[in-house]
């Protein structure tokens, strides 16, 4: 096990430094300078321009940039934005607020879908199956940036069960309606891949003779089916977190939430390479970390996948 644990952990390396220097390539070739821009309607003298862009190592290529840039991360510094303010103190104050959103939307997403799924599944072809698939079905056709507006809408502004946007009723006030819209909007993929590996392991041969020995349904859909049908639900929810992350972010531009999603869309505006880089690496270990839990849970249940 530690070997297989080995062999992901170093797969990542070249993952991590190859996806932020896409990254920082992409910022870098944003139109527009990001210095003069910071003066907004009141030009900056020359030598003022002159010395923030040697000090931001502007004037050196790509790659020597981006050097510069990992060798400060590697060392722990995070360095300053262009207006001065120290990335380390801004993702600590916003690092909360986008954890509370996207916990609180996978924990919404994992009961809707994991439970609605193993019914469906386990009840094949029965009321519950046919409306979710139905619901499911909905869902997936309806696009996120429509549901969020709308419930915004509807349910914050016309309803006024919710803060229509903002965090200062703290958790799980100002969290709860964007939070389930993401857990909804997440739900239906995972409903459905749960659903269908549990009608597919019900009906294997070793689930027929289990039912043909005597034993009661719930032991075999504990002790048989559940275990064998989560290895590619596990699977799916390591990949879907990608997009629970995604979508906080576009959520909190939405709803106001003072999380990284803010942070990042204000870099992105300011050309700030360092500043986007730094949060998609911070972001990309994360979820590294997470597909690695998941690696490792499902080398627990599938000896077989260790040694691939």
């Amino acid at each position: 096990m530690l070997r297989f644990a080995l062999r992901r952990l170093l797969i990542m390396i070249p993952i991590a430094v190859i996806v932020t220097f896409l990254v920082y390539a992409m910022v870098f070739a944003l139109p527009g300078d990001p210095i003069r821009a910071l003066s907004g309607q009141k030009p900056l003298a020359e030598s003022v321009i002159a010395a923030k862009r040697a000090y931001y190592h502007l004037n050196d290529p790509l790659f020597v940039q981006y050097l510069h840039f990992m060798g400060n991360l590697l060392k722990g510094d995070l360095g300053q934005t262009f207006d001065g303010q120290d990335i380390g103190e801004q993702l600590a104050l916003r690092w909360p607020v986008t954890l509370q959103l996207g916990l609180t939307a996978l924990a919404i997403q994992l009961v809707l879908g994991l439970v609605s799924g193993v019914y469906a599944g386990w009840r094949r072809d029965g009321l519950v199956d046919r409306v979710l698939l139905g619901a499911t079905l909905g869902v997936l056709a309806v696009p996120g940036l429509v549901a969020m507006f709308f419930a915004q809408s509807f349910f914050a502004v016309e309803l006024g069960w919710f803060p229509v946007s903002g965090a200062t009723d703290g958790w799980p006030g100002s969290y709860l309606l964007p939070a389930t819209v993401l857990g909804v909007l997440g739900f239906a993929g995972l409903a459905r891949v749960t659903r269908t590996s549990i009608a597919e392991v019900a009906s294997a041969d070793f689930v027929r003779t289990a039912r043909a020995k005597g034993l009661a349904p719930n032991r075999i859909l504990w002790g048989h089916v559940l275990r064998n049908a989560m290895l590619p639900v596990i699977t799916y929810i390591g990949l879907d977190l990608a997009g629970i992350l995604g979508g906080a972010i576009i959520t909190e531009g939405i709803y106001n939430l003072n999380g990284i999603g803010q942070f990042m869309f204000r870099s992105i505006a300011m050309k700030e390479g360092g500043v986007v880089v730094t949060l998609s690496t911070v972001l990309l270990l994360g979820y590294m970390l997470v597909n690695l839990v998941v690696d490792l849970l499902y080398g627990l249940l599938d000896p077989r996948v260790r040694h691939v």
